[in-house]
């Protein structure tokens, strides 16, 4: 068995552990261990780091554990990375590159401590067969990755290659995409089922229509690329195959749940374009509208879930010659009375890096939720449209 660490997102770790359960139902070996901040531990044998790789929506990578010890300096972590077997997953004509990441760690160069890294795996090809691997920071066949915190070193070998949340289909992107396996997340604990109508009426380039249209037709995330663990020495095809060939897809649905739309022509264009890419059958309504002027697109409530600009990007949204404060003033009062008035019944959640967002929007929210997208702090507001909320706004006395 091997122990594996699955990194995601800040504040994903939850849903991650969730979704893993859910994996590691279809498997009889692994399990999943302990959250820790900017992931999960899990264990199992080496094809249930394939399944994880296929399956998982909100993992960033899957890192298979080599070895771990106590440090006190550089020379403990190049001792143990060159007692590691590396010949065993791959040879001297691969190419590698080396990551190394630390919290509260007393060494003074983390740059140098890659260094170390390097030398101690193309040493140890050295010392064995007289050649070494070269170095390829942009596109290398493996990743090595080092963890280290104040007293203890982890060294791991990266079974995915390419970040998990790079699908295969994404072609075209906005100004400010959201990565993939976030815009999972908040699908995930949103509460979000494939049936319940969801709405993106600010969708940019679709990344939360795509996710949540593959999820609808039972498409696994890892089903459109390719993983560095096929680059592995013993890598063998039939088990591989057969897991993806096992997959069932859903039925297509009869008539649309996800919809969406964005002030921008060329948005919805994009996301149109990125639906197809993504290999998704059926109808997804796209509108090109003003996120102001939306109506509910079904009489079902449903999960309105968006990412809305701000800062610069609130410049597409309404007139750019506006001072940024008095635009998005005017612009979320404005969303605000689209949702009290025609969106009753609804869940809205907004994703942003703006913390005063309720107070723009005038609501209060029933629940917020930090997140990290990349090293920007947000909040996932949820705000929960009952019925008689226009009533009981009008009913408020007005503040002198």
């Amino acid at each position: 068995m091997a122990s594996y660490f699955c990194p995601c997102p800040r504040g994903m770790e939850a849903a991650l552990a969730e979704e893993l359960g859910e994996i590691a139902q279809q498997s009889r070996t692994m399990k999943v261990h302990n959250q820790v901040p900017g992931g999960v531990h899990c264990s199992g044998d080496l094809l249930d780091s394939y399944r994880i790789n296929l399956h998982s929506r909100i993992a960033s990578r899957v890192l298979m554990r080599m070895g771990v010890s106590g440090y006190q300096n550089e020379n403990d972590i190049y001792d143990l990375v060159l007692a590691q077997p590396w010949e065993d997953w791959f040879t001297c004509g691969h190419t590698i590159r080396v990551d190394v990441t630390a919290v509260k760690s007393p060494l003074k160069s983390l740059e140098f401590t890659t260094l170390k890294i390097k030398d101690a795996i193309c040493d140890r090809f050295r010392d064995q067969f007289n050649k070494r691997p070269s170095v390829d920071t942009r596109e290398p066949d493996m990743r090595i990755v080092g963890f280290l915190d104040k007293t203890q070193f982890i060294i791991y070998l990266d079974t995915s290659g390419e970040a998990l949340f790079k699908r295969g289909w994404r072609t075209e992107t906005g100004d400010a995409p959201l990565r993939e396996n976030l815009a999972a997340g908040l699908l995930r604990v949103s509460g979000w089922k494939p049936g319940v109508p969801l709405f993106d009426p600010m969708c940019g380039s679709g990344t939360i229509l795509c996710e949540a249209a593959q999820m609808v037709q039972g498409v696994p995330p890892g089903a459109r690329r390719r993983f560095a663990f096929e680059a592995f020495n013993d890598f063998d095809p039939a088990p591989w195959q057969a897991m993806k060939a096992a997959i069932k897809p859903n039925p297509l649905p009869s008539e649309p749940t996800i919809f969406g739309s964005d002030i921008s022509g060329d948005m919805v264009a994009m996301t149109r374009h990125n639906l197809r890419s993504a290999g998704i059958l059926f109808d997804v309504p796209l509108k090109q509208i003003e996120a102001q002027e939306v109506k509910a697109p079904t009489e079902q409530p449903g999960i309105l879930l968006t990412n809305p600009p701000y800062g610069e990007r609130i410049g597409v949204r309404g007139d750019s010659t506006l001072p940024e404060d008095e635009l998005a003033t005017s612009f979320y009062s404005a969303f605000s009375s689209t949702l009290k008035q025609r969106f009753t019944g609804w869940t809205v959640f907004l994703f942003t890096a703006d913390l005063g967002l309720p107070k723009l929007l005038r609501l209060k929210e029933a629940r917020k939720t930090p997140f990290f997208n990349g090293a920007l702090e947000c909040r996932l507001f949820r705000f929960d449209m009952v019925a008689g909320f226009n009533r009981r706004e009008a009913a408020k006395p007005k503040a002198e």
